[in-house]
């Protein structure tokens, strides 16, 4: 392209988007076009509308991972897509970095109209910045060192929620991290033993755990912050994924009726269009971190609070309230929960399915059946977590639906579709699911072909 020619991006993308799996080889992450090659996604989607991704071919794509839980109303909604064509086409002075812009002042009112009990927010660009944002929060409001969190945790990458993050798959080469120390998912005497050493901070735990789709136990959290404010420590909710309305509340808390002294959140907030994080806390802990002009800066994002991430944040609260997507999570999760459970009765794979609202788990299991158990323990050697990728193979090429495993070495498949869908893409899915079971435990098949394929690969 000489310097004459106009910047055309259409043009671009026609002659050089077929190049996508070379780019990424060449110049980005290589072992991204070699994973997706090795399990056959490498599809060459175009475009993407409501809960479909359409391919080079026409084809649609039940999209029931929605980004990881970005795509909260879908993709391309009309009315935040207008938001983002409104905002740029105002010319805003933005990001002068010595104002204090209207739509963010607008979208904190409206966040915090939907959580009460806190007084401010800070914005920032991702679901791991707001995290670190509330550790930061927490230690300098309490004066103390030491975060909790709990096994199977994910909070995050960059260094801060890495630290509160279980994964030794993501922790392995980056220490030292910050001062944390890990307790058992819903252990109180563990939270409990740790609080009386009295350095304690915060505890940050996720409502409902993405890496296993683990629901809290009933009551643990109500607890646990009764035993927190007695010592003195604060209570932080990561929200990033289950907020927003994913399942059936706004906040995951409210089924527990627990009131965090922050909360994290992001994804679903975006719209779809802009990264965008967010830091909700109470009023006293603001007034700590920023106790004087000198400390204006103590905390802060250079792209934090831009006009585009905020014009999309509250078109996607507008959007939740017209729509009434909160009733519907609540509503069409407990309808696929409800078919998948009973699809699941018919099948020894089908160890449990759980989750709450449109964050649905369903985890497989060693079968009964002699024939069923050398199948499992076949893979198993070759690799835990194994099953629950043949079955996200199955339902991509034998049925074009998109879903995901639920975590390395986890025999989990986890559902986070766009809170846009209804009935009818729940009987897809369902049926879909019906016909890769009965695949899976025919003892031939795509799915099971797909498991040999990768044994071979795992023992090269």
């Amino acid at each position: 392209m000489s310097g004459t020619e106009p910047f055309d991006l259409a043009s671009l993308l026609a002659q050089r988007g077929g190049d996508r799996y070379a780019l990424h080889r060449e110049y980005l992450n290589p072992q991204l076009p070699r994973m997706l090659h090795a399990i056959g996604f490498d599809r060459f989607y175009v475009r993407g509308e409501g809960a479909y991704l359409y391919d080079a071919d026409g084809e649609a794509y039940l999209d029931m991972l929605a980004g990881f839980g970005v795509f909260a109303l879908g993709r391309h909604h009309p009315v935040a897509r207008q938001a983002i064509h409104d905002v740029i086409d105002a010319g805003l002075a933005d990001l002068t970095q010595f104002d204090a812009p209207p739509l963010a002042g607008l979208l904190g009112e409206a966040l915090l109209a939907r959580a009460p009990h806190l007084d401010r927010v800070y914005f920032g660009n991702s679901g791991t910045e707001s995290v670190e944002a509330a550790l930061k929060f927490a230690r300098y409001a309490t004066g103390r060192p030491r975060i909790i969190y709990c096994d199977h945790a994910f909070h995050g990458m960059t260094v801060g929620s890495l630290s509160v993050t279980a994964g030794a798959e993501f922790r392995s080469g980056f220490d030292p991290l910050l001062a944390d120390v890990r307790i058992p998912f819903g252990d109180l005497d563990a939270l409990a033993r740790e609080l009386r050493r009295g350095d304690v901070a915060a505890f940050v735990i996720e409502p409902i755990q993405g890496k296993r789709v683990a629901v809290s136990p009933p009551g643990f959290l109500g607890e646990a912050h009764a035993l927190l404010k007695r010592h003195k420590a604060l209570l932080i909710a990561d929200e990033v994924q289950t907020g927003i309305g994913r399942t059936g509340d706004f906040f995951a808390v409210e089924h527990d009726g627990v009131e965090p002294d922050i909360i994290s959140t992001a994804k679903g907030l975006s719209g779809g269009y802009i990264p965008i994080g967010a830091t909700l806390a109470r009023d006293w802990i603001f007034q700590k971190v920023y106790s004087s002009m000198d400390r204006v800066l103590a905390h802060d994002s250079t792209f934090g609070s831009n006009a585009q991430a905020m014009a999309a944040g509250l078109a996607t609260l507008h959007v939740i309230d017209q729509e009434g997507l909160i009733d519907n999570a609540r509503r069409t999760g407990d309808l696929l929960r409800t078919r998948l459970a009973e699809v699941g009765e018919r099948f020894e794979f089908v160890a449990d399915v759980r989750g709450r609202g449109l964050m649905v788990g369903i985890e497989f299991g060693r079968p009964k059946s002699l024939k069923l158990r050398g199948t499992w323990a076949a893979l198993q050697a070759a690799r835990k977590g194994l099953f629950a990728q043949t079955v996200v193979h199955g339902l991509f090429h034998q049925h074009r639906i998109l879903t995901q495993v639920s975590a390395d070495h986890l025999e989990v498949i986890k559902l986070i579709p766009p809170l846009i869908i209804g009935e009818t893409e729940v009987e897809y899915f369902v049926n879909a699911f019906e016909d890769v079971m009965e695949d899976a435990h025919s003892g031939s098949g795509l799915v099971l072909d797909f498991g040999k394929s990768l044994i071979k690969q795992a023992r090269a």
